[in-house]
């Protein structure tokens, strides 16, 4: 079939019985159609799958995929099935006799999506036999875990180099949700990648509505989550927390007031965690408290509310996880409640890690990075493109916290007098407020410093949080540092922060003066 943009539309439509191609998906499979390798990045329910699947139809040829699960792995060929698409699975739970029915329809060739484990990528059964087939693609999916940079590394994505080795000739197509430049020169670098064409697509949701609430202590944050199901009596929601204790902690605070509760974490049996996931999905629990361990391949269109109990480790896992709202493109609430103890845990597990010096220094200015777009004033959806370097950008969204306070959508502060159901006694502690209290004087100059960062920001093309987070603008405010030693003792400006914008910080404080 010649490649045209036609024929693409044609199997698009006729074989995948889709009206219209998604944001980026049509670009992505022209670079690739040209043997291209490709980095690309859409977002959580961007139409990911398609990228990989179409060429494998256009070309009537073989495609490989590398996935990390094997019930998502089940769920892509149950699908292509249906659409009468050759496909299949290898995984440890089929038998031998399975494994050679696979092998004997893929050797009858022309369109096939065979469909692996990182792992199975690595065993010399396979190595010897891909390199005799006619493979037209290598599609590696959750492309991210491929690096030490991304927020969920996994050692044997790190080997994926292998393909390359084996068969230079095969473009490969590294797909992922969320991953910064930084990341996706990382992934490049480690799969070997020549060239690769990057393709940054679909950051902007407009039908989510992002949130992030500051709570002082325990009892507040378990008031907002109250709230926030009070306010979201219908579709399936998301809760996720930091531990595995306190996943179990708030499920049974929750299921006191709501039975369709149940929660899941890696702590679970492999039965237990099948049980749970297969009755989320009919719908049989409608209310998941989960830890990151409930995600990847998660597809539900329905999903009302996601709401971080606790803070994830990077923006990355956040907006990954605040992805899976709202995918049937209706109204969705995304609130990230946040506190100073967050930034505790989120410490403690990067000093528990055993990874090199410098990919434990990455992870701390990625979780630095969240906390100064948490206690960001800027628009957030505005923020994210930029984070992401994505190809659309937008000065307001009109649908977060920062740009449309009074939302319906917004969860609203809760009653102090909001009863909590009966739990363990709650230990209080006294927290830092999240900001400074500014008189007149100071609440101008913090404007001011505000207008600046903003400009500086655009000249930068960076996210405004990224330069300064407001908490360092506010006491930056209050302070009214007179010199670079001076700025020093100010939250947030270590030695490079310093450097880079110390001088020009001092001369835009020196012209607030004159005015």
């Amino acid at each position: 079939m010649e490649i045209t943009s036609d024929s693409f539309d044609l199997v698009r439509s006729e074989k995948f019985r889709l009206p219209a191609f998604r944001l980026g998906q049509r670009e992505i499979i022209s670079t690739i159609e040209r043997q291209q390798d490709v980095l690309a990045v859409l977002p959580t329910g961007g139409g990911k799958s398609l990228c990989y699947q179409l060429p494998a139809v256009h070309q009537n040829q073989l495609v490989v995929v590398i996935s990390p699960l094997i019930a998502l792995m089940k769920d892509q060929v149950q699908a292509l099935e249906k659409l009468g698409i050759p496909a299949a699975c290898l995984h440890s739970g089929q038998s031998l006799d399975e494994k050679r029915a696979i092998f004997q329809r893929m050797g009858k060739g022309g369109t096939f999506l065979l469909y692996l484990s990182p792992e199975r990528a690595q065993k010399e059964g396979f190595k010897n036999w891909v390199k005799t087939q006619k493979i037209s693609l290598f599609a590696i999916d959750e492309a991210h875990c491929v690096s030490q940079w991304g927020h969920d590394f996994r050692e044997e994505y790190g080997q994926l180099s292998i393909l390359k080795e084996l068969r230079p000739d095969v473009p490969i197509l590294a797909l992922t949700a969320s991953a910064t430049p930084i990341v996706l020169a990382d992934i490049a670098k480690q799969l070997r990648l020549k060239n690769p064409e990057r393709h940054v697509h679909g950051f902007y949701r407009p039908n989510l509505y992002y949130q992030v609430e500051f709570c002082e202590d325990e009892e507040t944050k378990k008031r907002f989550l109250l709230q926030s199901l009070a306010q979201t009596p219908t579709g399936r929601v998301i809760i996720y927390c930091g531990t595995r204790k306190n996943t179990e902690a708030i499920s049974n605070m929750v299921k006191r007031q709501f039975k369709d509760t149940d929660y899941y974490h890696a702590g679970l049996n492999n039965e237990e965690r099948t049980r749970v996931q297969e009755a989320y999905g009919r719908g049989d629990i409608r209310i998941l408290v989960a830890t990151n361990a409930f995600g990847m391949g998660i597809d539900h269109p329905d999903v009302r509310l996601v709401l971080h109990y606790q803070m994830p480790g990077n923006i990355d896992a956040l907006y990954q996880e605040m992805g899976r709202a709202g995918r049937d493109g209706k109204d969705s609430t995304c609130i990230m409640l946040y506190s100073t103890q967050d930034k505790g845990l989120q410490s403690f597990f990067i000093r528990s890690s055993k990874a090199p010096k410098d990919i434990i220094s990455a992870r701390y200015r990625n979780l630095d990075a969240l906390v100064a777009y948490a206690e960001g004033g800027e628009c957030r959806h505005s923020e994210i493109l930029l984070y992401y370097r994505d190809a659309q950008r937008i000065k307001q969204c009109g649908h977060c916290d920062s740009c449309l306070p009074d939302s319906p959508r917004k969860i609203v502060e809760p009653d102090k007098e909001m009863k909590l159901p009966s739990t363990a006694k709650i230990r209080k502690k006294k927290n830092k407020t999240q900001a400074n209290v500014l008189d007149g004087l100071e609440e101008e100059r913090f404007q001011w410093l505000r207008d600046w960062r903003k400009t500086k920001a655009s000249e930068l093309d960076m996210p405004a949080f990224i330069i300064f987070g407001d908490r360092t603008m506010r006491e930056l405010a209050a302070e009214n540092p007179k010199s670079l030693a001076a700025l020093e003792k100010i939250h947030g400006l270590g030695p490079m922060k310093i450097e880079k914008f110390g001088t020009e910080l001092l001369e835009q404080l020196r012209l607030f003066q004159k005015e």
